[in-house]
């Protein structure tokens, strides 16, 4: 029963390594011919029998970089990229995975994937002028950035400077503002004394200030008071001088 099972097990592993190999066959023919879109169908295939397949993935990285679809041929071949490092045609993965890398303009992946590259096959000279293509484009990228930090750096210095200007602009702006409305309550408090002198030198001399309607009745009942007074000194003078006559005068 064991014996069975074994061969059994033997049978659909064969089977299916037969099926995946079919489908790796299979796509490649349709690569060739530039049947992008069928090939992508048997690779995809081929990975599902087997996901550990780097062939299956490196040759599906392939087509859907024919196809122009760089972000998901990095991702194939990225997935397989432990197993790939160890195979014989490694090197090939590395120069394929710098093309990519170029494609997307990421030198710094390009870089270190063409310098892989080399070291596992010092003499593809393909492989070292991508790596040259891409050391320079990475440097340019680079003095760039380091361009556009400066340019940043100086424009926030810039716009320091002018709001710096602004405010004491505002401040001056507003010192010289102030200094007018002191300068215009002073003339304004010159003018009011200047009127107010000529008021009095124009006044008639000898005339008497004007009184309120309070103060002139004040002065009324004063006035009154007065009179009433003498007036009771002349009644009391006159009925002495009566008392008088009629003392003198015998009846």
């Amino acid at each position: 029963m064991r014996k069975f099972l074994c061969i059994l097990m033997l049978m659909v592993s064969y089977s299916v390594a037969f099926a995946q190999k079919a489908d790796l066959r299979r796509g490649n023919r349709e690569f060739k011919k530039g049947q992008y879109a069928k090939a992508d169908i048997s690779y995809r295939k081929a990975i599902m029998l087997d996901t550990s397949s780097v062939a299956a993935r490196y040759n599906l990285a392939n087509n859907l970089y024919r196809q122009e679809n760089y972000d998901e041929a990095a991702k194939q071949l990225d997935d397989c990229q432990l197993t790939a490092s160890e195979v014989d045609f490694a090197s090939d993965y590395y120069y394929n995975r710098g093309d990519v890398a170029i494609a997307k303009e990421d030198w710094q992946t390009a870089v270190n994937m063409f310098k892989e590259a080399l070291r596992r096959s010092p003499g593809d000279l393909d492989a070292k002028e991508n790596y040259l293509y891409a050391r320079n484009k990475l440097q340019e990228q680079q003095q760039n950035q380091d361009q556009n930090q400066n340019q940043d750096q100086n424009q926030n210095q810039d716009q320091n400077q002018d709001q710096n200007q602004d405010q004491d602009q505002n401040q001056d702006q507003n010192q010289n503002q102030d200094q007018n409305q002191d300068q215009n309550q002073d003339q304004k408090n010159q003018d009011q004394n200047q009127d107010n002198k000529k008021d009095q030198q124009q006044q008639p001399q000898g005339q008497q200030p004007q009184i309120s309607p309070q103060q002139a009745q004040q002065l009324l009942q004063a006035i009154q008071d007065k009179e009433k007074q003498t007036q009771e000194k002349v009644d009391e003078k006159k009925a002495q001088a009566l008392k008088s006559r009629k003392k003198d005068k015998n009846w």
